[in-house]
């Protein structure tokens, strides 16, 4: 069973919309782990479903080196990223795991990324779960 790892932090809403399109695709099919920078994040990810869920710089630094695929926003991967939550293990983690890495272009930060157009979040949520699926070939 492929293992996905869903990162967010603040109230984790964004996870929790990745969650919720995933489970609703893919049911059982995969494994879904919630980690959340905040108690706040991880406990609105398994309210959206998810199999399990872990809090902070340990649980994310353990998991994300277990997990096939992870996803959430592109500040996963920035050190004091979402307002200082994301620390810098945490983002180093996310970013030397040999996990894929599937993330939504959307940040907080004052980063700019260049060739990516601007889309609402629901329409690259459906474009993350279809990659998902392509990617976990389920």
């Amino acid at each position: 069973m492929v293992r996905v790892a869903v990162i967010d932090g603040q109230g984790g809403g964004i996870g929790s919309l990745i969650i919720k399109r995933l489970k609703e695709e893919l049911g059982d099919r995969i494994e879904i782990i919630a980690l959340g920078t905040n108690s706040t994040a991880t406990t609105a990810m398994i309210k959206a479903r998810a199999n399990k869920g872990a809090t902070g710089e340990n649980a994310i630094q353990w998991n994300t080196g277990r997990v096939d695929i992870i996803t959430g926003p592109l500040s996963i991967l920035l050190a004091n990223g979402m307002m200082g939550e994301l620390t810098a293990k945490m983002a180093e983690a996310i970013a030397s795991s040999p996990s894929k890495k599937i993330l939504l272009p959307l940040n907080q930060e004052d980063i700019e990324i260049l060739g990516i157009t601007k889309e609402p979040l629901p329409h690259l949520i459906e474009k993350l779960v279809e990659r998902i699926k392509e990617v976990a070939h389920v």
